[in-house]
C-alpha cells in the first residue's frame, strides 16, 4: 500500500463530504443502534475552518491505481470548537491558549474501504506532531464510539462520557479523550 499524507485544499470539499457520509454510514453500524447512525449525520461533518486554518490532512492511497483514492482525512485544531461540522450548533472559533488549553483532534474520517490499515493513525501522528510544533502540550478529541479503539491504541485516556444532542431527538454517544504530547525535537 502506498499511502500518502497532504494538507486538504478547498478543492477537496465535495470528496472529503463524500468519504466522510460514507464513514459515518458503515463504521458506526457496529456500534450504534440506527437512529443513533442517522442522527450522527446532525453533529459530525467538515468544519472547513479547518482546511482554511491549514490543519486538516488527507490521505491517498495511490495503490489503486493513478490519482489515488481517498483514504481518510483529519485534522487538529487551535480553535475552541470540540466537534462537529459546519452545520452543527455551538461552534466556538476563538483561539486557544497552547500554555493553557489542549489542541483539539478534530473530524477523523477513514474511508470503510480502507479500515485497519493505518490511516488514522498516520493522520492523529500528523496532528499530534503539528499541535506541538506550535506549543501545544496536550490534545483532547470527541471520539465515537467507532473511533474510541484507535484512540485508546494511541495513548488517548478516556476524560468523559457524554451524549450529543440532535435536532431529531436522538442522543448520540461520544467518549472525550485526551493525551499528552511529545515536545517536538529541536
Amino acid at each position: 500500500m502506498s499511502l500518502t499524507l497532504r494538507l486538504a485544499v478547498p478543492e477537496d470539499l465535495p470528496a472529503l463530504r463524500d468519504l466522510m457520509n460514507a464513514s459515518i454510514g458503515e463504521l458506526l453500524k457496529p456500534f450504534l443502534a440506527p437512529d443513533e447512525v442517522a442522527a450522527s449525520f446532525d453533529i459530525m461533518g467538515l468544519d472547513s475552518q479547518l482546511i482554511t486554518d491549514g490543519t486538516y490532512f488527507v490521505v491517498e492511497d495511490f495503490s489503486v491505481g493513478e490519482g489515488g483514492a481517498l483514504a481518510g482525512c483529519g485534522g487538529w485544531s487551535r480553535r475552541a470548537t470540540l466537534f462537529g461540522g459546519d452545520h452543527s450548533a455551538g461552534r466556538d472559533a476563538a483561539l486557544l491558549d497552547p500554555a493553557r488549553d489542549p489542541a483539539r483532534v478534530r473530524a477523523m474520517y477513514t474511508h470503510p474501504d480502507h479500515v485497519r490499515k493505518g490511516v488514522g493513525r498516520l493522520i492523529l501522528d500528523a496532528c499530534e506532531a503539528a499541535a506541538a510544533g506550535e506549543g501545544f502540550t496536550r490534545c483532547e478529541l470527541a471520539g465515537t464510539m467507532a473511533g474510541e479503539p484507535l484512540y485508546r491504541a494511541c495513548g488517548y485516556h478516556q476524560i468523559e462520557r457524554f451524549s450529543a444532542p440532535t435536532s431529531s431527538g436522538v442522543e448520540v454517544p461520544l467518549v472525550r479523550m485526551g493525551k499528552a504530547l511529545q515536545a517536538p525535537f529541536q
